[in-house]
């Protein structure tokens, strides 16, 4: 007796071995994938850089901190040979409420952009003037007090700055006396030798900065009002907006703190505490980042070739057509190529058309080349349909940031139930009957 290997026998050989080099193909696509992204997150760096230029011309983020007063105290040690030293007390006023208006502009260096903005700041609020007990013998050098604003960036500051005290007005005078608080800013001297009980003041700020703004909840009670026309804020920091309204015609939040939230007190002397580290505020987002979204794309490259693999396969078994592997590395490199153009385009129009073009691009493209291939319309539209659900598929999963992981999970699992029910109803893949013929 012998064993007949039959021509369906024959085939499903020759379609193993196939279906082995197409899985060494796209292990080495994987090459081509990767270099795409690295490419995409060189332009992201660029684009990092050149922002960082822009906000080296214009105004780094600030920090708007304070204002703070600062109480001198000559301390004189009780050893006859010490000499004396001065210690500085910080006080924090009782009350300080904040209102501003922020406008925002796009500054573009080439095709990278940035946001910049020009901040209009009123602070009011008041300072009660407590009893300086250093503990040792001691002065209090009430005509050398200052009042300290700490500002980040003071390339930002536009104009004249002025303290009102009462119905005193002080200019400010550039830097810091101390760094005990805050790195950089401006003081403003003011002799206390007559001074009452409460301190109310007001200060009329404009400073310009870059990409965010925050402030430090000096006061014992801290009060912040903003309102800006930029449409995406992001808000950060220790504390979160009390309230908040956004929509396309811009933002407006409010935040509301008190001593008993932060993390330092009213009086100290040193550098006891650090109050930015308490800072709050938030940052001009860029509603898309298209570098982002095609990284993330990309990161799909091998599920768009696998799947176009199992459709070409399909396509093969049911009507009996063939395609040679080097078709199947056209078809992928074709796919591939998606991915760069995706990010080329996005960096000039913006990552939804470029997706739109990038995508119908690539589609067509392999339509008129598989209407090549296939002696049959019917396969061409049948794959293309499918890689237009695929790349629709792919666009949703990119939009949806919260859902994308349960979303994509679901799909799959729906595209693997399909390919296992196409799978079983094709002839090529059925037990085949082995027939014993006479010697």
């Amino acid at each position: 007796m012998k064993i007949e290997i039959t021509d369906n026998k024959k085939r499903q050989y020759s379609f193993t071995i196939k279906m082995i080099l197409l899985g060494f193909l796209g292990l080495f696509l994987l090459i081509p994938l990767e270099m795409i992204k690295s490419i995409i997150r060189e332009r992201q760096k660029n684009s990092e850089d050149v922002k960082k230029e822009i906000v080296f011309q214009w105004a780094g983020e600030q920090t708007i901190s304070g204002p703070v007063l600062n109480i001198p105290v000559r301390i004189i040690p009780a050893k006859s040979d010490a000499e004396p030293y001065i210690s500085v007390f910080h006080v924090m006023p009782e009350s300080l409420a904040v209102n501003g208006n922020i406008e925002t502009e796009r500054r573009h260096r080439s095709i990278y952009q940035a946001v910049v903005y020009t901040a209009m700041l009123d602070l009011s609020g008041n300072f009660k003037i407590p009893e300086i007990n250093a503990g040792e013998k001691s002065e209090i050098l009430w005509d050398q007090a200052y009042f300290g604003l700490g500002v980040s960036d003071n390339r930002g500051l536009k104009g004249n700055v002025s303290l009102k005290i009462d119905s005193e007005n002080i200019e400010a005078v550039p830097g810091l006396k101390e760094t005990d608080l805050f790195l950089k800013g401006v003081s403003f001297p003011a002799d206390l030798s007559k001074r009452k009980e409460i301190l109310p003041f007001s200060i009329s700020l404009k400073v310009s900065g870059s990409e965010g703004l925050s402030f430090t909840p000096v006061g014992k009670t801290t009060e912040v009002y903003i309102t800006s026309k930029w449409p995406s804020p992001g808000f950060k920091g220790s504390f979160l907006p009390l309230e908040r309204n956004i929509s396309s015609n811009g933002f407006n939040s409010k935040w509301q703190i008190t001593n008993l939230n932060r993390n330092f007190p009213q009086v100290w002397k040193g550098n006891s505490f650090n109050p930015v580290s308490d800072s709050f505020g938030f940052d001009f987002v860029l509603p898309v980042d298209h570098y982002q979204k095609s990284e993330r794309s990309a990161k799909y490259g091998i599920l768009f070739i696998a799947l176009t693999f199992l459709a070409l396969i399909f396509a093969e078994i049911g009507f009996k057509e063939t395609i040679h592997v080097f078709q199947y590395l056209l078809v992928s490199l074709a796919l591939v190529l998606f991915f760069s153009l995706l990010n080329a385009m996005s960096e000039y129009t913006g990552f939804n058309t470029a997706y739109l073009v990038s995508a119908s691009a690539t589609i067509l493209l392999i339509s008129f080349f598989l209407r090549k291939v296939f002696s049959s319309r019917l396969i061409v539209y049948i794959i293309s349909g499918l890689l237009i659900l695929l790349y629709s598929f792919i666009y949703i999963l990119l939009t949806l940031n919260d859902f994308a992981y349960l979303a994509g999970n679901i799909g799959l699992l729906v595209l693997l139930a399909i390919t296992m029910i196409l799978s079983v109803r094709l002839d090529l893949f059925k037990s085949q009957k082995i027939s014993e013929l006479p010697d």
